[in-house]
């Protein structure tokens, strides 16, 4: 079983604090992240559950938060229902966001690791830039 990670990022021009917002507010969250119900007390130890439908299918994806540096970073481990395995640890993988900014604008670092195959890790990549993208245009044209 192969064991990769990915590390992509995105430049936003805007301040780390909003882009934190945009992660972690359910409600600006469910725009550009497929419609998904993210619920979270965003403390270490603390649960992440995402709840949606996708294509008819109902969803409920989860995770436990290691690390979290409020408007800095955030680690946590991640299972998707959709992923067709069991919900037992060694099917999660870790997530971690870090936010740089400069000037006035952020960098959002993703690292994922843990991925199973090349196959999944280029899923993965596309999607993060497709959320992430999302994110940043709604960021940057006010809407957040």
């Amino acid at each position: 079983m192969a064991n990769l990670s990915l590390k992509t990022t995105i430049e936003i021009n805007a301040p780390a604090l909003k882009v934190w917002q945009a992660l972690t507010d359910p409600s600006i969250v469910k725009q550009y992240f497929f419609g998904t119900n993210v619920k979270s007390d965003w403390k270490k130890g603390g649960t992440i559950t995402w709840e949606g439908e996708w294509e008819g299918k109902t969803y409920k994806d989860t995770g436990t938060i290691y690390e979290i540096e409020p408007g800095k970073m955030i680690k946590y481990d991640y299972w998707s229902s959709m992923s067709g395995t069991e919900n037992v640890p060694e099917n999660y993988v870790d997530i971690t966001y870090f936010l740089d900014e400069k000037d006035g604008k952020t960098t959002l670092t993703i690292l994922q690791e843990k991925i199973k195959s090349e196959e999944a890790k280029q899923h993965s990549e596309q999607n993060w830039q497709g959320v992430f993208g999302k994110m940043k245009e709604m960021i940057e044209s006010g809407q957040v």
